[in-house]
């Protein structure tokens, strides 16, 4: 399913996305587009927009905590050009990767329920079909995972989330779990900056040696 700048088939997350432009009226306060490259040999898939990082500024991970951890992680692995990303047009650029969410609307209290997850499966379905064959996925957290897995039409029970773990997706791609790097998540030490690194340069590894060179 085709990404779809003016989705409104969430009727509770288009109810909450209309609030927020009235006590926003600058904030991008729409559904948020994934960023990177077409044809990534590494997507990363986190939960949803975040109230004032992507739903701001209109680009997923840029402009609070969040991705903070991220985008200085995937800078130092190779994959973006800069460690700090704070705004869509600040010249950043990923290489040989892209980055989406789960949910492309701001959900309330960072919650999307399972119905606006399931609505919003078919533009991931979109953003997977993309990887090079032989890629990795880097699912941020249990959500993003979960819908990985449904995504693809892969039994839940067969993939278990946990932290550092590694699952084969067929046709030579892999998916690797970590925990979101949220602000919760870092602050309290569920994850550390060593424990993200070691996910997304095995990710990086796999992605480098196993993506179809022929699309590089």
């Amino acid at each position: 399913m085709e990404f779809d700048a003016a989705c409104r088939r969430c009727p509770r997350l288009t109810r909450f996305l209309d609030e927020v432009r009235v006590s926003h009226p600058g904030y991008h306060a729409a559904p948020v587009p994934a960023f990177g490259v077409a044809h990534p040999s590494l997507l990363v898939v986190g939960l949803a927009p975040g109230m004032h990082g992507a739903n701001r500024t209109g680009r997923p991970f840029t402009g609070d905590h969040a991705g903070l951890l991220l985008y200085q992680t995937l800078h130092k692995v190779g994959f973006a050009s800069r460690a700090e990303s704070v705004a869509a047009d600040d010249g950043l650029q990923l290489q040989g990767c892209r980055i989406t969410n789960a949910v492309r609307c701001l959900p309330p209290g960072n919650k999307p329920l399972p119905l606006e997850i399931q609505t919003c499966n078919g533009f991931l379905q979109d953003d997977l079909a993309a990887v090079l064959p032989g890629g990795a996925v880097l699912a941020l957290g249990r959500v993003a995972h979960e819908a990985v897995l449904r995504a693809l039409g892969q039994r839940l029970s067969a993939h278990p989330f946990a932290h550092g773990a590694e699952h084969g997706l067929g046709e030579g791609t892999r998916l690797f779990d970590s925990y979101h790097c949220s602000r919760y998540n870092t602050q309290t030490r569920r994850l550390t900056a060593e424990m993200f690194a070691q996910v997304v340069d095995r990710a990086g590894q796999w992605a480098r040696e196993h993506s179809s060179p022929q699309h590089r």
